[in-house]
């Protein structure tokens, strides 16, 4: 496996949404140079999974940080309470940070409330950014403080009060198709990866072009490993197929070598 897709990880933009509102700080992460030859992509799993699979490649093969657990699950009396994403050692400053990772697929939608990040929802319409941030900060970054959690921090020699705790929110981010991506604070605008409609306007595209429909376990693999591309005739039947399952699709349209992403929404 090429370390293309390492690298495909990392370029993907981290969406920061440090604010009063949310008081924590963005993990960014930057080794490019990382081999992924040697061990097997989860090409097979689902996405979230793949992101781990990256992200903790990435983590491993940097030579300023240790990983010290990864998916740390929380017991309680009769269940588990949650799980710990990252705890990692950073070895320039013997520091230790809980990092939450998150790789996410956003919409603008401005009737979704006033603001901003109110307006960002999934696809399908069953995940927004706004319910992600709440669950973060009332349910997953609290759960490091829970007396659940001290068995795991001690077997670690680490105290909660001196790890700092962060976010890596890996964002891809689509527009309406005439929004001006300008109005965006540019946290945001760095993380747009394309643009949106609706399957009734799906004909105005255009007719010359060629068109992929990716998996949604394809979703993270570079643009130049999406390899079966369909006319605007095939494409227009497969829009008329997703839009009778009422799910929206992700569609990468290629003119010559140039690609643009679009989502074509059941909504």
């Amino acid at each position: 496996m090429s370390a293309t897709f390492l690298q495909n990880f990392v370029k993907i933009p981290v969406l920061d949404l440090f604010s009063n509102q949310f008081p924590y700080r963005s993990f960014f992460l930057n080794n490019a140079f990382a081999e992924i030859s040697s061990v097997h992509f989860p090409s097979q799993q689902l996405l979230g999974k793949q992101a781990e699979f990256l992200f903790e490649h990435l983590l491993k093969e940097s030579p300023e940080y240790d990983i010290l657990g990864a998916n740390i699950q929380i017991q309680g009396a009769t269940e588990t309470l949650g799980e710990i994403d990252y705890l990692v050692f950073q070895k320039s400053n013997q520091s230790v940070t809980h990092i939450e990772l998150a790789c996410k697929f956003y919409l603008l939608d401005t009737v979704l409330g006033d603001s901003l990040v109110e307006q960002w929802i999934g696809p399908n319409r069953k995940d927004r950014l706004s319910d992600k941030l709440s669950k973060l900060k009332n349910k997953q970054f609290p759960m490091l403080y829970r007396p659940e959690t001290l068995p795991n921090l001690e077997s670690l020699a680490i105290s909660a009060k001196d790890i700092e705790q962060k976010l890596c929110l890996k964002a891809f981010l689509f527009l309406p198709l005439q929004y001006n991506s300008n109005l965006l604070p540019e946290a945001y605008r760095i993380c747009v990866a394309g643009t949106y409609l609706k399957a009734t306007e799906f004909s105005n595209l255009d007719p010359h072009a060629q068109y992929a429909f990716p998996q949604k376990k394809e979703w993270l693999l570079p643009e130049e490993a999406i390899n079966h591309w369909i006319s605007f005739k095939d494409a227009i039947k497969q829009i008329e197929h997703v839009t009778k399952e009422k799910r929206s699709a992700l569609v990468y349209i290629k003119v010559d070598k140039l690609i643009r992403k679009v989502f074509v929404v059941c909504w």
